[in-house]
C-alpha cells in the first residue's frame, strides 16, 4: 500500500495465468457474446484468482449460440413458403393454359366440323355453270394472309361452277364474298401450279384475277384443296356473253383489257425482285372473269402456266395435261411447236385470244353504212365444224388438215370498228 497525495492505493499481487486458466477480464460481462462466458472477479487478497473457479450457466452447453436455431427455423420455414408459393403458381400456370387451349380446340373442332359439312354437303346449284370448266383455279400475286386456317373461316354460300378439277364455290369470309376453287386429290399438281404462280412476285394486276390464299384440308376420310380468290358476280365471259349483248364501247374495253393482263403476263420485269415471263396455255372465254358492267376483265387459271426467266430457263412445273383442244394453236395440233422457245408458247396464247376476241365481237351489234345490224347469238369458236367437246383428233382435221378458221361475217368489213 502507498500514500500519493490525499489518494490511497491498494494493490494485490496476480499469480500468473497458466495454459488452463480462464481468461480474466472483469469488465468482460459488459459485452454481449456470441459465446457464453461467465466471468469470476476477486480483490480480497493476494494470489486470490488462484482460488477462482469460473462455472458456465448448466442450461447452456459450450458452443451453443442463443437465437441461433431459432434463425434457422426461420429461414426453413421462408424457403418453404418459397417453395410453395412457386409451385402453387405454378399448378395455376398450367390450369389455366390447360384450359385456354382446350378452349380453342373445341372452337376449330366445331368450326371444322361446320365447314366441312357446308363444302361436302348438297348445295344450290344455280349460278354461273360451267365458269371454271377445264380450269384449274386462278389468281395472282402474294396471298394477303397467312391462310392456315382460313379454310375453316369460310362459309359456303353456294356451286357457281363445275369442271374436270372440281367445283367453284361463292363463299363468305370475313363478311366478304370470295371464290373457292375446290381440288380433287388427283389434281394435287394443278393446285400446286397455281399456288406457286400466284406466289410469283410483281404477279398482281388490275386484269389477273386476285389471289386471297391457298389451304389444305380434311379428314382421316377426304383431302380438299383449296384456291381462294376475289369473286366477281358477273361470271366468267363465255355466262356473259351469253346473256348479253354489247356496245362498242364494252367491246373495247373488254378487250384492251384482257390483252393487258395477257400482255404483263407475257413480259419478264428485271430487278432486285423482278417477274419472270408467264404463258398461260388455256385463254378461253371461261378462263376470262368479267368484272364490271363496263366490261373490264381479267385472266384466271394458271394451272397449266409456263414460268420463263432468263437466267434459269423455262419452268412447266410438273403438271402434265395439256390446255383446251378447241382453243389449242395449230402448232400444238400438229406437234410443230418448239416447246424450248418461250416465244412459240406466247404466240399460241395470242391464237387461243384471237378466238375470245371473235366471240366478244359476234356479241356486238354492227353497223352498215346507215343499218344497224343486230348482235349475233353466242356461238364457240368451230361451233359449226365439231361437237361441244370436240376429241383432239376432231381439231386437227378441222385446224390444219383442212384449215379452217372461224368466219368472219361480211358485214364486219363495213363497221369502222371491227375493220
Amino acid at each position: 500500500m502507498t500514500i500519493t497525495g490525499y489518494q490511497t492505493c491498494t494493490s494485490y499481487s496476480l499469480s500468473k495465468l497458466s495454459r488452463s486458466s480462464a481468461l480474466i477480464c472483469c469488465r468482460g460481462y459488459l459485452t454481449k457474446h456470441a459465446r457464453p462466458k461467465n466471468i469470476s472477479c476477486c480483490r480480497e487478497y493476494d494470489l486470490c484468482n488462484q482460488d477462482l473457479f469460473p462455472q458456465l450457466d448448466p442450461r447452456q452447453e459450450v458452443g451453443e449460440v442463443p437465437g441461433y436455431e431459432m434463425k434457422l427455423d426461420h429461414i426453413f420455414i421462408m424457403l418453404f413458403l418459397l417453395l410453395g408459393a412457386i409451385f402453387v403458381i405454378t399448378i395455376v400456370g398450367i390450369y389455366k393454359c390447360r384450359k385456354r387451349f382446350k378452349k380453342h380446340f373445341e372452337y376449330y373442332k366445331k368450326t371444322s366440323h361446320h365447314a366441312c359439312s357446308d363444302f361436302l354437303g348438297s348445295s344450290d346449284s344455280k349460278g354461273n355453270s360451267d365458269m371454271f370448266d377445264q380450269s384449274s383455279g386462278s389468281g395472282s400475286g402474294l396471298s394477303r394472309l397467312v391462310q392456315l386456317t382460313i379454310g375453316k373461316q369460310i362459309e359456303q354460300i353456294r356451286i357457281i361452277g363445275k369442271g374436270r378439277y372440281g367445283e367453284v364455290l361463292l363463299g363468305k369470309w370475313r363478311g366478304e364474298s370470295v371464290a373457292v376453287k375446290v381440288f380433287s386429290t388427283t389434281d394435287e399438281a394443278s393446285w400446286l401450279r397455281e399456288k406457286e404462280i400466284y406466289q410469283t412476285v410483281l404477279l398482281r394486276h388490275e386484269n389477273v384475277l386476285g389471289f386471297i390464299a391457298a389451304d389444305i384440308r380434311g379428314t382421316a376420310s377426304y383431302t380438299q384443296m383449296l384456291l381462294i380468290t376475289d369473286y366477281h358476280d358477273l361470271g366468267s365471259l363465255y355466262d356473259y356473253l351469253k346473256l348479253y349483248s354489247l356496245d362498242y364501247s364494252s367491246l373495247y374495253q373488254m378487250t384492251h383489257s384482257i390483252i393487258s393482263g395477257l400482255s404483263h403476263l407475257h413480259t419478264e420485269i428485271f430487278g432486285t425482285t423482278g417477274k419472270p415471263a408467264i404463258a398461260h396455255r388455256d385463254i378461253k372465254s371461261k378462263n376470262i372473269l368479267v368484272k364490271r358492267r363496263d366490261g373490264e376483265c381479267c385472266i384466271a387459271d394458271f394451272g397449266l402456266a409456263v414460268k420463263y426467266c432468263s437466267q434459269s430457263g423455262l419452268d412447266y412445273g410438273s403438271n402434265p395435261k395439256v390446255g383446251t383442244r378447241r382453243y389449242m394453236a395449230p402448232e400444238l395440233l400438229d406437234d410443230s411447236l418448239n416447246m424450248s422457245w418461250f416465244e412459240s408458247l406466247k404466240c399460241a396464247d395470242i391464237y387461243s385470244f384471237s378466238l375470245v376476241l371473235w366471240e366478244i365481237c359476234r356479241r356486238c351489234a354492227a353497223r352498215s353504212g346507215n343499218k344497224h345490224i343486230e348482235a349475233f347469238d353466242y356461238q364457240l369458236p368451230y361451233y359449226d365444224c365439231v361437237s361441244a367437246d370436240p376429241s383432239f383428233e376432231d381439231m386437227f382435221q378441222v385446224v390444219c388438215v383442212k384449215r379452217i378458221r372461224p368466219v368472219i361475217p361480211s358485214c364486219w368489213s363495213q363497221d369502222p370498228v371491227r375493220e
